[in-house]
């Protein structure tokens, strides 16, 4: 979900939250982002899941619950005393609505830091808006080769995220991690420059729910300022499209330029900021919301 800048001494990867479930919903949590996320809701379990969510929370003294819910539980949500952070038309099935929802537990946790460099950012994203959007592979180096990622590629794979990620949400650095998913709903797209991996990208998939995730966007040092990320982007919404995708979305590092100058030239809509809520490159960071319909 990012390209961040490589880190010359990485820490050591800090162990990735885990996914558990509460009733018929898919909760993610831990120590690295500090929080609880309801990653995907059943809708028999609301609106007692609110309370179960609070619990997890406060036993383990997490500083945010972060949310993804239907449209029609808003008012149940706010009134717990959600915010809403960013808003995806068309995220369920293509007809309703997605929020994305925050509820602070501390209020250090609720101020926003870096707010000049997110600002600048999408000031430079609303500046390239107002150009057209090419969505071909016009400019793209004809030196690098794109094309699905199979289970025999999760060695390198691994490795090439290990280099861009000293820390991640999800245990990317593993090749048993990307083997597995690739086998659920994950595809995974590789921009090769001869035998040697350049760049990589992922579709986060949902086939009941029609939408799409756009994450994982890395690319070593030595093979930036190509035009890659844009490249296999375009890939991951033509396989998409092909599976029936009918919304793609990305959440995005708030402060990283070029991973959200990516998506708004894509012709995506920016969505709103989930403040401080993702651990990644070492640190919490606040995460800007892009979406697309691709119907």
């Amino acid at each position: 979900m990012n390209n961040p800048t490589l880190a010359t001494d990485q820490p050591e990867a800090m162990a990735a939250d885990q996914t558990v479930t509460l009733g018929r919903s898919l909760v993610q949590h831990g120590r690295a982002s500090d929080r609880v996320y309801l990653m995907a809701v059943a809708d028999e379990d609301m609106p007692g899941l609110l309370g179960e969510l609070d619990q997890l929370a406060r036993q383990n003294r997490y500083g945010k619950i972060f949310a993804k819910v239907p449209a029609r539980w808003r008012r149940q949500c706010v009134a717990d005393g959600y915010q809403v952070e960013a808003e995806v038309q068309g995220f369920y099935g293509g007809e309703e609505s997605g929020l994305f929802m925050g509820k602070y537990l501390n209020e250090e946790r609720r101020a926003a830091t870096d707010i000049r460099k997110i600002q600048e950012v999408l000031e430079l994203c609303r500046r390239a808006q107002k150009n057209s959007v090419i969505r071909d592979n016009t400019g793209a180096d004809d030196d690098y080769q794109t094309r699905r990622c199979t289970p025999t590629d999760a060695t390198a794979m691994a490795a090439l995220f290990r280099r861009v990620f000293p820390s991640y949400p999800f245990p990317v650095h593993e090749p048993d991690f990307l083997r597995q998913t690739m086998a659920e709903n994950v595809v995974y797209t590789g921009a090769w420059q001869g035998q040697e991996l350049a760049a990589l990208a992922s579709a986060e998939y949902s086939p009941r729910e029609a939408h799409a995730e756009m994450t994982d966007f890395a690319t070593t040092p030595e093979h930036r300022r190509r035009q890659l990320a844009g490249r296999l982007l375009i890939t991951l919404e033509k396989e998409m499209t092909s599976r029936g995708i009918k919304t793609a979305y990305t959440i995005a590092r708030a402060i990283s330029a070029g991973m959200n100058l990516t998506f708004a030239k894509a012709g995506y809509r920016f969505a709103g900021t989930l403040t401080n809520n993702t651990q990644i490159c070492g640190r919490i960071e606040s995460m800007n919301i892009w979406y697309r319909s691709l119907s």
